[in-house]
């Protein structure tokens, strides 16, 4: 099962109302992850990103983001957190940090793609930081965090991965 089915169905329209598909996601997850993984597909890395969505805990962080991105829009931040959104102040670093939660759920190959994701910013995510009439200041991260973990789910469950073996205890 792949967790709370109301909730995931609930992100993705959240999700979508702020521009943002599973196709957008999984085209960067794609990307990440195509090098590495020849018979790769587009649908798995779909498959990926839903699973993801589907932890309680990547939701949380997802909905907690959006909503300040959307409060912010609508000027219903105290100051000066209203002016920092509005700025998008390159030093206010909370939007990386709560995506980080996100990163996490599958590892430190997580972290260092969200690191790649945030500097080159591809795909939707690019579009997602583009000064215009929504506030984003959390969702370009947090969507570079659910591909980062999607992508890092991806070299988990890839079989033709080094297995090694633990020697026995002396």
């Amino acid at each position: 099962m792949r967790g709370d089915e109301s909730l995931l169905s609930e992100m993705e329209k959240w999700l979508l109302s702020r521009g943002v598909t599973v196709s957008d996601v999984a085209e960067i997850v794609y990307s990440l992850q195509r090098p590495y993984n020849t018979d790769l597909t587009v649908e798995e890395c779909a498959e990926s990103v839903l699973a993801v969505l589907a932890k309680r805990e990547v939701q949380y962080v997802l909905f907690t983001g959006i909503a300040l991105d959307e409060l912010a829009e609508r000027k219903q931040l105290p100051q000066p957190l209203q002016a920092i959104m509005e700025a998008d102040e390159s030093l206010y670093g909370v939007d990386e940090t709560l995506a980080l939660g996100i990163t996490n759920v599958y590892g430190m190959i997580g972290l260092t793609s969200f690191g790649y994701l945030d500097k080159v910013k591809p795909g939707i995510i690019r579009k997602l930081n583009e000064k215009g009439k929504h506030v984003h200041v959390f969702l370009d991260d947090l969507i570079a965090g659910l591909a980062a973990a999607a992508s890092a789910r991806i070299a988990h469950k890839d079989p033709k991965a080094n297995r090694y073996q633990i020697p026995d205890a002396p």
